[in-house]
């Protein structure tokens, strides 16, 4: 099994990846008005070339949406 391919990010757009961010932290109910804005980032060791920055987050609703955030980073990469 090629564990490098099974473990590679998906390439998604800045677009598509707010997209997705939104949608998950709609879906959770402490996170519906977390306001947020996506980073294009230098590329790292470990592949990370984005981040989010949280910009409006209630105090119950952090790490909720940090998790959120953490999960879909492990997902995708941005696309050249």
């Amino acid at each position: 099994m090629d564990f490098e391919t099974f473990f590679a990010k998906t390439p998604a757009t800045l677009d598509e990846i707010r997209t997705r961010v939104a949608y998950a932290l709609e879906r959770h109910p402490l996170c519906r008005n977390v306001r947020f804005d996506i980073v294009s980032t230098p590329r790292t060791r470990k592949g990370g070339n984005w981040t989010i920055s949280l910009q409006s987050v209630a105090p119950d609703a952090l790490w909720e949406a940090s998790d959120i955030v953490a999960d879909i980073q492990e997902a995708y990469e941005l696309a050249a």
